[in-house]
C-alpha cells in the first residue's frame, strides 16, 4: 500500500471509529448499529450475531457510562471499497475496572458511506 493509500485508509477508519466511540459513550445502541452493514457479522465479548439488530441489542445491554478509547494499529486496503482495520481498544466503566481488547474490523463502502461489515473483539489478558 502506498503512503497516500495507507493515510487515506487510516483517515476513513478513524472517521468511522470516532462515530462508533461517540455513540458507545453516549449509550446510543441504535446509533452504534447504524454504523454497521445490514448483514454485519458482530463478535463482541458475547456470542456473535449477524445484522444491526444484534449490534443494537449488544450495546443496549452495556452499562451506562461505558467509554472506549482506541488506537489504530494497522490498516489495509483489501479491495477498492473494502478496508481492514486492527485496533487496540480500552473500554472503561464507572463501576468496575476497565478492559483492554484488540479489535479487527472490515469496513465496506456502501453507496457513499463506509460501514462496518465485520467486527471481532479479542481479549488477550
Amino acid at each position: 500500500m502506498t503512503g497516500t493509500a495507507a493515510h487515506e485508509a487510516g483517515d476513513v477508519l478513524r472517521a468511522l471509529m470516532d462515530q462508533w466511540k461517540s455513540a458507545v459513550g453516549a449509550h446510543e445502541p441504535e446509533e452504534v448499529a447504524a454504523l454497521f452493514t445490514e448483514d454485519a457479522v458482530f463478535q463482541g465479548l458475547h456470542p456473535y450475531s449477524v445484522g444491526r439488530r444484534g449490534v443494537a441489542e449488544y450495546y443496549a445491554s452495556q452499562p451506562a457510562g461505558l467509554a472506549a478509547e482506541y488506537e489504530v494499529l494497522q490498516t489495509r486496503n483489501l479491495a477498492a471499497d473494502v478496508l481492514l482495520g486492527y485496533l487496540g481498544v480500552d473500554f472503561s466503566f464507572t463501576d468496575r475496572p476497565g478492559i483492554h481488547v484488540t479489535l479487527g474490523v472490515v469496513l465496506r463502502r456502501v453507496a457513499d458511506q463506509w460501514l462496518i461489515a465485520h467486527y471481532q473483539v479479542t481479549r488477550l489478558d
